[in-house]
Formats: structure tokens, sequence, C-alpha cells
């Protein structure tokens, strides 16, 4: 069965192809891939699934109850996050896993079927607001996938480069952009998407 492969996916899979082979996927050298160009094709369907009404009411909830955080706050709570992932006693991640938010994203990753492998939503200081799955940290503001996303603007996309998951054998990528409000039209927040390229790869082989 021949399938026509277009616009970013087609961006994505021509980065895998002609390499050596590795775990049934191409093998990735530290490709490139434009956000302009990806954007239109794979951004826009995460944008329409991620910015509904749940995680623009959490996240807007979220810069309110952390205006005037500092660094030092942020950090704390960071640090906390840190140690209740490794401990029995998890107050704080079961505050965010138990929010709306976090169940929309759950139930966006478990109908994907495998495309999504974790999803999560950040607020305007760069902290989670809700998640699909226990991230390793609280604060995602001193990474690219936020100061290239919200710090840049409300248009902003961040495709990461694809990393080769050992425990699944599978290439995933982060896609991350701007959670924008959708009355004012301001950044309020931003997402993370990382997406089975793997997964991506056997559903276009397979005429899915």
């Amino acid at each position: 069965m021949s399938v026509r492969v277009t616009g970013a996916t087609a961006l994505i899979l021509a980065s895998l192809a002609g390499q050596p082979q590795a775990q049934g996927i191409a093998s990735v050298e530290a490709p490139t891939v434009s956000n302009g160009i990806i954007a239109p094709q794979l951004v826009a369907t995460l944008r329409e699934q991620l910015q509904q009404p749940v995680t623009i009411l959490s996240v807007t909830a979220s810069n309110k109850r952390h205006a005037g955080v500092q660094q030092a706050e942020i950090d704390k709570l960071d640090a906390a996050w840190k140690s209740e992932a490794e401990s029995d006693d998890q107050p704080l991640i079961a505050e965010i896993l138990s929010s709306p938010l976090s169940s929309y994203l759950l139930y966006l990753q478990a109908k994907s079927a495998g495309l999504f492998t974790e999803i999560f939503i950040m607020d305007q200081f760069g902290l989670n607001v809700g998640q699909s799955s226990v991230t390793s940290d609280y604060w995602q503001g001193d990474e690219d996938k936020f100061q290239k996303t919200f710090a840049v603007g409300p248009d902003a996309v961040f495709i990461d480069q694809p990393e080769y998951h050992d425990e699944t054998r599978t290439w995933r990528a982060q896609v991350n952009f701007t959670i924008v409000d959708p009355a004012s039209k301001a950044a309020i927040g931003a997402a993370t998407a990382e997406i089975n390229l793997t997964e991506l790869q056997r559903r276009l082989h397979t005429g899915l």
C-alpha cells in the first residue's frame, strides 16, 4: 500500500530516512527541523487539542495563584517535587495529577494510542499546571521548551531534536508552543507534547 506523506510528517520522516537502521527505525544524527515549516502541519492539530477551555481556565488560575512568586520559592517547589517523585508521600504531585487539566491530558494521551508519550502544560512562570504523567521536575522555566516558546511570544513554536528512548526502543521528539488566551490574544503559558516518531512512522507505513 502506498502512502502519500506531505508537510511536517514528510519532514520528520525524511530526517529518519536514508540512515543506518537501528532497532527497527532509521538512526537519526541530530536532524534539524524548521519550526516555520512544521508548525502548520503538526502544531495546528496540537494547538486545537490543547488550547481548550479547561487549559485556558487552569493556566489563568495558576498565573493568578503564583503572581509575585520569587525564584527562591520556585526553587523550593521544584525541589519538593523532585523529592516527592522518590517518595510515597506526594501531596504536590497528587494535587497536579488530580486536576481537571491533567485528566484531560491523560485522556488525550490514551486516545492517541501510543502517538503521544507525554503531554504537559506550564503557566507563565514555567510551573506545571497539568500533565498526563509525572514529569521529572516541576519548574520548566530554565529549559528551552519554555524559553523558546512563552518567553518568545504568542506565535512561538519550538521543535526539539529527536531522541532515542532505550527502554521502549522508540524515537521521540517534543513539540512545544505558547498557550494563548483566545480573548486577549496574550501569551499565558506553554505546552509540550512528546511525539512517538516510531509509532508515527508505523502508522504511515500501514496506511493508518
